[in-house]
């Protein structure tokens, strides 16, 4: 297996906020074409919420993003492997336009950010699974 990473300096600082978004944004569009298309390659794959996934936090300092296959050989994924599949399988399999979505907050005790990813249907409804699979409080 082949792993591919991206490392980026876009979520330095504060005032560099905008831009980290940005680059998270396309970051998780990215993950979610390469899981859209996995989905129209291989239309037998088992359903997010079928497949006994469940959702896992990475341990800190540590961000893996995971491909549909990849979580399924896992068996967990954290937020944005578990939206990007989801968002994936609206779309492809039941026809209902869906996006990966972030979402964050300040952590000032901490002098942090903490992201979350969401899925976002194109009727502004959002859903989350990593929720629905096991996360607790993080977020």
């Amino acid at each position: 297996m082949y792993a591919v990473t991206f490392v980026s300096g876009s979520f330095g600082t504060e005032r560099e906020r905008e831009h980290a978004n940005e680059v998270l944004q396309i970051m998780l569009d990215a993950l979610y074409k390469v899981n859209c298309s996995y989905l129209r390659r291989f239309p037998e794959t088992a359903s997010l919420y079928a497949s006994g996934v469940r959702y896992r936090k990475e341990a800190p300092g540590k961000e893996e993003w995971q491909d549909i296959p990849t979580v399924l050989k896992q068996g967990f994924g954290d937020c944005e492997d578990l939206a990007c599949f989801r968002a994936a399988e609206l779309t492809v399999r039941e026809g209902v336009p869906a996006v990966p979505s972030l979402k964050w907050q300040r952590i000032p005790s901490k002098n942090m950010v903490l992201y979350h990813i969401l899925v976002e249907r194109a009727d502004g409804s959002i859903e989350d699974p990593s929720k629905q699979l096991g996360m607790g409080g993080e977020y």
